[in-house]
């Protein structure tokens, strides 16, 4: 079933990047250049993995409120979107959260977050992160005022974190996300490949007995 599940994800790859191609009146800067895996690389093409090896897993809105989308029922329209990256190293030293001055910084720079996006935080390290404080999880990496921001004015429909995170450390941040249907990808890999801006993200979660947690398939379209 996990297998059907990746199949799906570079089945949708493939037929965006022939819509982007044969779209009338598509120029070049229109096209996605490569296709870079963000799954966890150590079991995302192994034949026989089974879903608890993988780090890389969904957080649904169900698993913080029961009785909003699981895993399988958040709407497709909400597992393809643009995708932007921050990096938390240019947080202000010994800063553990993205806050709203780094986002003004960001937008600053690159251009507001577009609505509806997927937004990744980036850790250089973030497992040497983990195992140098002797951590199995981490903090949610953006303050709530931050995240508030980026859910209700960005509309941003999820975060991609590299770390396994602890939720229940912020049980109102967590409440809200899942109210407004949020979801959150942890365990993901190769941050560093991506741009700030201007990528496009897959999710394809995979069938899982939890209705709020399941092993995911994510890929980043990057031009």
């Amino acid at each position: 079933m996990r297998i059907r599940t990746f199949i799906i994800a570079y089945a949708l790859v493939l037929a965006i990047l022939l819509f982007a191609d044969r779209r009338p009146g598509s120029t070049h800067q229109d096209r996605y250049s490569h296709v870079v895996d963000l799954t966890d690389g150590q079991n995302a093409t192994a034949p026989h993995v089974t879903a608890v090896e993988s780090r890389t897993r969904i957080i649904a809105p169900a698993a913080l409120i029961p009785g909003t989308w699981a895993a399988g029922q958040i709407p497709p329209e909400r597992l393809v979107a643009p995708l932007v990256v921050l990096d938390l190293n240019a947080a202000p030293e010994g800063s553990p959260q993205i806050s709203l001055d780094d986002i003004a910084a960001w937008e600053s720079h690159h251009g507001m977050i577009p609505q509806g996006a997927v937004v990744a935080i980036r850790r250089p390290g973030a497992l040497n992160f983990l195992s140098a404080n002797g951590l199995s999880t981490t903090p949610f990496p953006v303050a709530r005022d931050a995240a508030m921001f980026l859910v209700e004015a960005r509309y941003t429909i999820g975060f991609a974190l590299e770390t396994p995170v602890d939720l229940t450390s912020d049980r109102t941040l967590a409440r809200q996300l899942a109210l407004h249907g949020s979801y959150v990808v942890e365990g993901a890999v190769r941050f560093t490949s991506l741009p700030a801006t201007g990528s496009l993200i897959i999710v394809a979660p995979a069938k899982n007995k939890k209705p709020g947690e399941a092993p995911v398939r994510i890929l980043a379209m990057v031009h």
